[in-house]
């Protein structure tokens, strides 16, 4: 008798964590598991910023998959780009561009999420995310270009401004610590650039909501506004983008910045992939399921992460969901591997319940803010926080060792503004580094697996 296939889609925090538990619960004899991954690492997301700005190596922040001693799951090189629930059918674009039809008897759907965008002029060509290690290691390469060809330009002239001119949007936790992080790096860079001035470069971080981080509460909201202003960031709440131009960003308050450099962080949305199942979706697009993490009229599917609308039972209000954290992702993981082999065995399925534990955000320096389990903390303290965390979060020795070997180096010794080829003629889009023009619609999803019984 075959055993039955568990397919996970995802290595982010909840794909990996789930995979993690099924390997160590169920016995090779009990099931086959694959993890549809178009890579063989979990991406650290919450390090992409240090990524971004040299502090740490892109090796650093991805984790191999095949380190674990219990590792026998099979690894299918590419994404899933469409998934008919009533045929238990999953198909998989490969890494060589080839479609293939995967059949599955219990699903777990943990493909994460991609970059929200909104139809502003210019968006599409000029803007860049901050979502994939490949993203971040090209904005570094990008950064350091501008400062690299400022150097060459004429002082004062229109060309130098738009070089030196940066702007961030979204003043969450990945674009505030991003627009801090590069904001560091382009200022400790002036010392390397005799002919440039610090006063040359600017950073602008625009978001349209009243306050920076909100969830961090006011009172850090403020402590972390007053670290990005005395480095002499700018911070715009109340407005967004309103039209991107290869050499300037136009603003809603009408103001036009000279700026080469438009980096979009303005928030997520459920990967396309959860918009193939033709199942009830909620804010961003994401998957409605129910507290034990289970697809509504999907037999053996499970959704969970950044994808799916998961209820806080554990205090939020009727219709709470989990926020998109890492720390809810995790913990989602291994209640959903809990939950299919609860099903495999035929015992009760628990639901998910996790009080969230508390934010960190480092800022880079001796800055930071946080708040791990409803304490406020800033500067070094709130720093080593959110770095101790982040260290002990990381699932290898090996990637702890690089992580802490990175951060010592970084402090002794600086960076070397080196640029390392992942700068490209043709800069990509948000497109080309998300892949969310892959997927399938609904109607080629089923046409494809009628076959299988659809």
């Amino acid at each position: 008798m075959a055993r039955p296939r568990i397919v996970v889609v995802g290595a982010g925090f909840a794909g990996v964590s789930c995979v993690r538990r099924l390997e160590r619960t169920l016995s090779p004899g009990e099931a086959e598991i694959l993890l549809v991954t178009p890579s063989s690492y979990q991406l650290y997301l919450p390090l992409l910023p240090q990524v971004a700005s040299g502090v740490l190596t892109p090796q650093s922040v991805a984790v191999s998959l095949r380190r674990s001693r219990r590792h026998r799951t099979r690894i299918v090189p590419g994404g899933a780009v469409g998934v008919d629930t009533q045929a238990k059918v999953c198909v998989i674009r490969k890494i060589t561009g080839e479609l293939v039809d995967q059949p599955y008897d219990h699903l777990v759907l943990a493909p994460g999420s991609v970059t929200r965008t909104f139809d502003i002029p210019g968006l599409a060509e000029h803007g860049r995310g901050m979502k994939s290690l490949a993203e971040a290691a090209h904005l570094r390469d990008h950064v350091i270009a501008q400062l690299d060809l400022a150097d060459a330009a004429a002082p004062g002239s229109a060309e130098r401004a738009s070089r030196l001119g940066f702007v961030v949007v979204g003043g969450g936790y990945a674009g505030t610590e991003t627009a801090a992080s590069l904001q560091r790096l382009t200022t400790n860079a002036v010392a390397r650039y005799p002919r440039l001035d610090r006063r040359e470069i600017t950073w602008h971080l625009v978001d349209v909501a009243p306050k920076l981080m909100p969830e961090l509460g006011d009172r850090l909201g403020r402590a972390a506004l007053d670290v990005l202003r005395r480095r002499g960031i700018e911070v715009s709440l109340g407005a967004s983008v309103a039209k991107a131009g290869p050499e300037d960003v136009t603003l809603t308050d009408g103001r036009v910045l000279p700026c080469r450099t438009l980096i979009w962080t303005a928030g997520v949305a459920a990967s396309p992939l959860i918009a193939t199942l033709g199942a009830e979706t909620a804010k961003s697009g994401r998957l409605v399921v129910t507290p034990d993490l289970r697809v509504p009229g999907a037999d053996g599917a499970f959704a969970l992460g950044d994808a799916a609308a998961v209820p806080d039972l554990a205090g939020g209000g009727d219709d709470a969901v989990c926020p998109p954290t890492a720390q809810h992702a995790a913990r989602q993981g291994r209640v959903a591997a809990d939950n299919v082999v609860a099903t495999l065995r035929g015992t009760p399925l628990r639901q998910y319940i996790h009080k969230d534990l508390g934010l960190v955000v480092d800022l880079g320096g001796r800055d930071g803010v946080s708040r791990p389990l409803g304490i406020d903390l800033r500067g070094m303290p709130a720093q080593a926080v959110a770095r101790g965390y982040h260290w002990a979060a990381l699932r290898t020795g090996a990637a702890k060792t690089r992580v802490m070997t990175n951060w010592l180096l970084n402090a002794v010794a600086g960076d070397d503004f080196v640029r390392t080829g992942f700068q490209t003629n043709k800069p990509p889009t948000l497109r080309d580094f998300e892949h969310t023009d892959q997927y399938l619609t609904p109607e080629e999803v089923r046409a494809r697996t009628a076959a299988h019984g659809g």
